[in-house]
């Protein structure tokens, strides 16, 4: 267990130790537990957390503010378009006043191209940790409860395969973070990933090499897929969501008329039945039902969609702790 990751930035698992997200996942267990029998634990009594939102959230909002305020602190809600920053606060602005106010910042800001620089921007010049509730590149937070549900259901992930896919989606196009932090995150414990999507849903390929490294030092694998069926068979964790073809459609419209090329990648009952007779199956919501998923999964025996929604909560409360004390 690593004890020295006060003031510590987490914009990037990859930036941080297999050891030091093992000290997380560890964290958030006693936590949890402490949370199940009634334990209060007010590390942070007076500690405030700056949330800036550039992109709406259910999750990321509820679960943070309720984390800060079971450890003794204040989460204060901001939303960029109702501040100072539609009209010329700048990173180096918003990083030295909030640093100064508060003892933590967290940001969600998924604009692709502009998410993870911003954060960046605003850690450089921040007094205290800056923490990503989801950015362009990377959804940290989520995948450290990813982490923790698989821990949970399948013990040692060393050896477990994962299937990691897009699936069609009508909503809107959604960021790509999730799948490629996932793929980054996996492979680092030692899970063979199978990493699953049509040709336009590529992901940037200096991660994908990334995640190829990290399959080579834990003793996973990491396998390239286009074969939606091919990738459930035998598989122990399904994780099929959707993410827009950002690196080839110029427009939003562009990236829904590639999308319904595949609309018949849906996770189902048949497709389920083809995994791990124990599999389960992670999304990290919102899914579009019947879609995306059939309500036959999303609702069924293998689903863990609403624990992985609560290790939200713990995890995060992990990370806070460590960082903001």
């Amino acid at each position: 267990m690593q004890t020295d990751l006060r003031g510590r930035d987490l914009i990037s698992l990859q930036e941080w130790t297999r050891e030091e997200i093992e000290t997380v996942l560890e964290v958030a267990a006693k936590l949890k537990m402490d949370r199940a029998l009634g334990r209060r634990h007010p590390i942070l009594e007076d500690k405030v957390l700056a949330m800036l939102f550039f992109f709406s959230s259910t999750r990321t909002r509820a679960s943070f503010e309720a984390g800060m305020a079971q450890l003794g602190g204040h989460a204060q809600f901001i939303e960029s378009r109702t501040t100072q920053i539609a009209h010329g606060d700048t990173p180096k602005e918003i990083g030295e006043i909030l640093g100064r106010y508060n003892d933590g910042i967290a940001i969600r800001h998924v604009t692709w191209g502009e998410g993870n620089a911003y954060q960046r921007a605003v850690a450089q010049a921040s007094r205290v940790p800056v923490l990503n509730m989801q950015c362009d590149l990377f959804h940290p937070h989520q995948i450290l409860a990813d982490l923790l549900t698989m821990k949970e259901k399948k013990g040692d992930l060393r050896g477990k395969t994962i299937t990691v896919s897009w699936a069609y989606a009508a909503s809107y196009q959604k960021p790509l973070s999730v799948p490629l932090d996932l793929a980054l995150a996996s492979t680092r414990f030692g899970m063979n990933v199978r990493l699953v999507h049509p040709p336009e849903y590529r992901l940037p390929q200096e991660y994908v090499d990334q995640a190829a490294e990290n399959a080579r030092a834990s003793g996973g694998s990491l396998e390239l897929m286009d074969d939606f069926d091919a990738g459930f068979k035998g598989s122990d964790v399904i994780y099929a969501k959707s993410w827009g073809p950002l690196l080839v459609a110029k427009s939003d419209e562009e990236g829904a008329e590639i999308g319904r090329k595949y609309t018949d990648w849906i996770t189902d009952e048949r497709r389920m039945a083809l995994a791990a007779d124990d599999s389960i199956y992670m999304h990290p919501l919102p899914a579009d039902r019947n879609i995306e998923v059939a309500d036959a999964v999303i609702d069924g025996p293998h689903s863990v969609v609403y624990d992985e929604a609560e290790n939200r909560l713990h995890a995060q409360k992990a990370v806070m702790a460590l960082t903001m004390r």
